[in-house]
């Protein structure tokens, strides 16, 4: 296929619909514990492959019901909803925006391109959830939740009243969705579909037009909207994250606190940013992170460069990462290996960038700061 044929558009896109939860906002990574921790008041404990597979999607009435029922709890579905809901409550208020979503958002508004968001949570819990957000509820030409119609996903009802309000049909609208119940609710509406999955989640690679580990891959004029404009040169800006990682012998692993990890699924490609050991010591670094499917367990997998250094400066001892730079997403082949010219090609992009204002700045913020957390 030539260049000129693959920059053609699928299909003129007029507007986007968005999905709330996994897909642009990091709820359910925040909120995984807590039914864990809730059952064990009553003496239950979690099944966590049932909760993964069957729950997602479900409105929350369908998913109250099936937890009672399950687990034989003497509460009915409204008790259960209504000891449970402040737990939530409280994490939701700490979730932050998934990769790539305020970026996308803030394009598309900036083109005049409308909006929506549709999501199988009540309309307030949606408001709960984007509350902190800035700008979030001001750039949606229209939010839905399922209790505004008559079925929630897989049924089309959100993702075509959603189009209805905002004055296009199904053939001109794009739906962003991290789930299989998500997809198939974008296909039941005739609408072209973007997955961006958790890495759990992968049953709707099949049924979507396209798949991304992130929405930093999103590529606006392969739908007929507006490229981007936010390069420079070859790396991205993004918002900052925050990882801690040990080095062993060359073979690098998250840190993990409480069962679960301080970073989405979506976070997958080249990064380049800061490793700081100690308050003294601080290395220019280059990282991809991918997921290992070699093992039976799959497990995410990092591979850094230290750019003003070696691998021995940060080995052996619990390291903070600041990302603040994207260089492209990753492959199967590159996450089990890269040759030593990619790495130097990385290495010249991450330097050269890493001594630009828009860059240069996230160097002198504490990492894992609050301040840092709640950067926008």
């Amino acid at each position: 296929m030539s260049c000129c044929e693959s920059c053609k558009p699928k299909t003129k896109i007029l507007a986007v619909i968005f999905d709330l939860d996994g897909t642009i906002l990091d709820t359910e990574r925040l909120t995984k514990g807590l039914l864990k921790e809730y059952l064990a008041k009553y003496g239950k404990e979690v099944d966590m492959e049932r909760e993964e597979k069957k729950r997602m999607g479900m409105t929350q009435k369908e998913s109250a019901a099936a937890i009672v029922k399950d687990y034989a709890l003497p509460l009915t579905p409204d008790q259960y909803i209504k000891e449970i809901t402040p737990m939530y409550h409280q994490k939701w208020l700490q979730a932050k925006p998934l990769p790539g979503a305020n970026r996308l958002m803030k394009h598309l508004h900036k083109h005049g391109v409308p909006f929506a968001l549709a999501s199988n949570s009540l309309r307030e819990y949606i408001d709960a959830k984007i509350s902190l957000q800035k700008g979030w509820k001001e750039y949606f030409s229209v939010i839905l939740g399922s209790d505004q119609v008559k079925s929630g996903k897989p049924s089309p009802d959100l993702f075509e009243e959603a189009a209805k309000r905002m004055g296009v049909t199904a053939d001109h609208s794009l739906v962003i969705e991290d789930s299989l119940v998500g997809v198939q609710a974008a296909n039941a509406a005739k609408m072209k579909v973007v997955a961006v999955p958790s890495h759990s989640e992968t049953d709707c690679y099949a049924l979507a037009d396209s798949v991304l580990h992130s929405l930093l891959e999103f590529q606006p004029e392969q739908w007929g909207l507006p490229p981007f404009d936010d390069w420079v040169d070859n790396a991205l800006p993004i918002e900052p994250i925050h990882v801690n990682i040990v080095s062993v012998n060359g073979s690098v692993c998250e840190v993990i606190e409480n069962g679960v990890s301080a970073i989405p699924d979506q976070i997958f490609g080249v990064y380049f940013g800061w490793a700081k050991v100690d308050p003294h010591k601080r290395f220019k670094v280059v990282v991809s992170i991918g997921w290992d499917q070699c093992s039976c367990i799959s497990k995410r997998k990092f591979h850094i460069c230290i750019i003003d250094g070696s691998i021995d400066c940060i080995s052996g001892q619990q390291t903070q990462l600041t990302l603040v730079g994207y260089i492209r997403g990753l492959n199967s082949k590159d996450i089990t290996s890269m040759t030593v010219e990619v790495l130097e090609e990385y290495k010249s992009v991450a330097n050269a960038s890493m001594d630009l204002p828009m860059f240069v700045h996230h160097s002198c913020e504490p990492l894992l700061s609050e301040a840092c957390a709640l950067e926008d």
